[in-house]
């Protein structure tokens, strides 16, 4: 029997996609394990969440490498010794190598904040209310080379407020985003989801669109 669905984290932040995952496995809602977790700033809160639930953790810091290439070929390499079947980027704020990603095709995804293809890179929450936008969310996609550029697979919509401000809205994004990561690791998982040839494939047939929550089922 092969064992549980292996997962390492990246996160550069306070790590409250961390702890949302931490908590669907240990409630039983996700079948899977986090193996490790690894962050590029030394103070991140997403450490002293691994830590408080006895989860591998390191931070390693960028500065003392020479290139970007050079961090992230140490990064993976001491990933990969946990042999992980997934890396989740979860509030990981440093792009990632062409090739660290390109050897990790299908295996390297990222949750970002809005609804992808709109607002990539930073403060999205801002950019959709300076944009006028009428709806905002999150997005979990593969990780390519281009920065928030991969194929998506899941997405989660959020009605903007007249009211809304960033943080407001900002939070409301968030509350969704941790189910929709949950749910779309949980079919990552389950085998379900995969990338084939550069397209994303449900149950082997290629999405048209991103799977929507919680208007498809899929995440009943």
């Amino acid at each position: 029997m092969p064992g549980p669905f292996r997962i390492v984290v990246l996160a550069s932040g306070r790590g409250s996609n961390l702890q949302a995952l931490i908590d669907a496995i240990v409630s039983d809602v996700l079948d899977a394990q986090i193996v490790g977790v690894f962050s590029d700033k030394p103070d991140a809160f997403a450490l002293q969440r691994a830590q408080a639930a006895a989860i591998p953790s390191l931070a390693i810091e960028p500065r003392l490498f020479d290139s970007r290439a050079a961090f992230d070929e140490h990064l993976f390499t001491r990933i990969d010794e946990l042999a992980p079947n997934l890396v989740v980027c979860a509030g990981y704020m440093r792009l990632i190598s062409p090739c660290a990603v390109d050897a990790r095709r299908g295996r390297l995804i990222n949750v970002h904040p809005s609804l992808l293809p709109a607002f990539k890179g930073l403060r999205t929450h801002a950019q959709a209310i300076a944009a006028g936008a009428s709806v905002h969310g999150a997005s979990v996609h593969y990780v390519t080379p281009e920065l928030d550029g991969g194929p998506v697979i899941a997405q989660c919509v959020v009605p903007v407020r007249p009211d809304d401000d960033a943080e407001s809205l900002g939070w409301r994004v968030l509350s969704r985003e941790h189910p929709l990561l949950i749910a779309t690791l949980g079919l990552i998982a389950g085998g379900r989801i995969a990338l084939v040839d550069g397209a994303v494939k449900l149950d082997g047939v290629p999405l048209q669109i991103p799977l929507q929550l919680p208007a498809n089922n899929v995440f009943a």
